[in-house]
């Protein structure tokens, strides 16, 4: 490819560059370009069947052709200008790879709006850039074409998947007719003078409908091939709806779904990640989608607040982070919850415990024991808390607190409190600390705390010592060793004045059991270990186990033989269940992948 290389300082070189072709400030780019604006690996240009198109990675300035901001562009024309850090690349002949005496095209300035955000070509650096060009390494058509097929990935439906910015010409003519008929749209609702803000729904949705139905009809510039339901379809629920979200969260396969940036999402699908194959518009669109989900909560999100949390109808958690902090754009992670509660029975049944065990648990809850669900991000406590909470005697009065409302239990006497953001002048927070101390007012038979992170972890634990047994809580840590830790340091940050040892008293005092989850390299969430809190001996917290997973491939889910010391004989008489044996705690269950038929496609998909 023929191009002319213009930088700040004056020097002007004439080049013919091999693809594909790496621009960035490290030493192991092909162009390598010095300047605070670019990043060490900026750009790249590739040749595609269509021609020759320029992908940002990612730079904190961006790549800009012809004056615009872009993520990824093409086919580049003869003409056609890319600004990067202090280079101007000045594309002559995109098809020709020799050199020959070119005149030098004039040179276009960005926009004015840009002027102050994008200083290219505005300003002037203390010292000349300098230029690395490694040697121009010839590829013909059939090697290139090789070589970008092997480097398309595919998911494990079998479908071809591409990167994040590597987007098909037929995907690339759609998204640009997705951007005009929005516009069209917007147009024509506008001359309606319909007050959308007061329609239902269901009534914005129809509306919105029959005018894009009517734009299409009317509408010349669209080609012939191009399928014109989808097109109606991703403009309709981006319009009014989630735009590309909508599909992937209607898929019940799906249980996670992460936006990294408008043009990349990725997706969760039995514990294992795989680019979703769809995109927003623009970031204005994601930005869009987040105000649509957080408003009706009564929560907010911009420059002064660009972190938010937040839940969809059905129940769905929600994270949102937008710029200054999310630097490549709009970030949204959103967590799927199941439509049917899952119960005890549905975790047997994909091998995340065994019989014995589920009846353990059932039993702890039936009995008022304070139990605590520990583990990583994503190990699955929420949705194991959810079950236990479920195994509460429906005649007991059940008050449940969160950050945001998760959990959803099948018990009719339950009350849900939420804790609340400051608003914009900065006042009207409520912490978690201040539900658990509210609700100690509100005659709880059970407190449930989605999770404890601060503070409030001494308030719990208050409460499960003062009359409220049989409380359930989550926290993370990778072993139930570390979660009395973490417990440790959480008392500590609610600014009492205790010694350690009095903390650890209070701990030991406190929890009955502990139960450990984990998230194994297939995707599969496993309870790891079930062990009691002993008591303290030698100013130590004594932990003794009662179930364990004792290997991985395949799951050994087995007892340690011991009956647990709380349903032991006592001086107050024995307080073991009739429905309690020994023999419960010296069951061995191995769980074969083969036989399994869940674990059997996780491993598939692991091979």
């Amino acid at each position: 490819m023929k191009v002319i290389l213009r930088f700040e300082a004056g020097r002007v070189e004439t080049r013919a560059l091999s693809l594909p072709l790496s621009i960035g400030r490290g030493p192991d780019n092909a162009l390598c370009l010095r300047g605070w604006r670019v990043a060490r690996h900026h750009a790249r240009l590739e040749r595609r069947p269509h021609g020759i198109f320029l992908e940002d990675l990612g730079g904190l300035c961006g790549s800009w052709v012809n004056g615009a901001r872009v993520s990824h562009h093409g086919p580049l024309a003869s003409g056609d200008q890319i600004v990067i850090g202090e280079c101007l690349i000045q594309i002559v002949d995109p098809d020709s790879g020799h050199l020959s005496t070119v005149e030098p095209l004039p040179v276009l300035g960005l926009p004015d709006s840009e002027v102050q955000s994008e200083p290219a070509f505005r300003g002037c650096s203390d010292t000349e850039p300098v230029l690395y060009m490694a040697d121009p390494v010839q590829e013909s058509d059939a090697e290139i074409g090789k070589a970008q097929r092997a480097r398309t990935p595919v998911t494990r439906t079998g479908i071809p998947a591409a990167k994040h910015t590597r987007v098909s010409c037929d995907a690339d003519v759609l998204l640009r007719h997705r951007k005009r008929i929005h516009l069209a749209l917007l147009h024509t609702l506008d001359l309606r003078r319909r007050d959308i803000a007061a329609m239902s729904d269901t009534a914005l949705r129809a509306e919105v409908h029959e005018a894009l139905t009517g734009i299409l009809a009317s509408d010349t510039e669209l080609p012939q091939d191009l399928d014109k339901t989808r097109l109606l379809t991703d403009v309709l629920d981006e319009a009014v709806g989630l735009g590309p979200l909508e599909p992937l969260l209607a898929d019940p396969r799906v249980t996670e779904i992460m936006v990294n940036r408008h043009d990349q999402i990725y997706v969760e699908i039995n514990g294992r990640i795989e680019p979703a194959g769809r995109m927003f518009s623009s970031e204005q669109a994601v930005l869009g989608i987040i105000e649509r989900i957080v408003s009706p909560l009564g929560r907010r999100i911009d420059d002064s607040s660009p972190m938010v949390d937040a839940r969809l109808p059905d129940g769905s958690r929600v994270n949102a982070v937008i710029s200054p902090v999310a630097l490549r754009g709009c970030s949204l992670t959103i967590r799927k919850f199941p439509e049917r509660r899952l119960s005890m029975t549905d975790l047997v049944e994909r091998g995340s415990l065994d019989t014995a065990m589920s009846r353990f648990l059932e039993i702890c809850v039936r009995e008022r024991c304070n139990i605590v669900v520990s583990g990583g991000t994503g190990s699955g406590k929420t949705t194991l808390l959810n079950v236990l909470s479920n195994c509460i005697p429906a005649h007991e009065r059940v008050i449940t607190i969160e950050d945001a409302a998760e959990l959803r239990l099948n018990h009719e006497h339950c009350v849900a409190l939420e804790a609340r953001p400051a608003n914009l002048e900065g006042r009207g927070r409520i912490e978690i600390r201040d539900l658990v101390r509210n609700a100690l007012r509100m005659r709880p038979d059970r407190i449930v705390v989605g999770e404890c992170r601060g503070g409030e972890a001494f308030d719990m634990l208050s409460a499960m010592n003062t009359g409220h047994e049989g409380s359930l809580t989550t926290l993370h840590a990778n072993t139930p060793r570390d979660a009395l830790a973490r417990l440790e340091t959480m008392i500590l940050m609610a600014g009492m004045d205790l010694p350690l040892s009095a903390v650890r008293e209070h701990i030991a005092a406190s929890i009955h059991f502990i139960v450990q989850q984990a998230r194994l390299g297939s995707g599969q969430r496993v309870i790891t270990a079930i062990v009691e809190v002993t008591g303290m001996e030698s100013g130590r917290i004594q932990l003794q186990p009662v179930f364990r997973c004792a290997n991985h491939t395949p799951l050994v889910f087995e007892g340690c033989g011991l009956m647990p010391e709380h349903f032991s004989a006592s001086d107050t008489g024995s307080r073991q269940p009739a429905d309690l044996q020994v023999s419960l705690f010296q069951q061995r269950t191995v769980l074969e992948p083969a036989a399994h038929g869940f674990l059997a496609n996780t491993r598939q998909g692991t091979s």
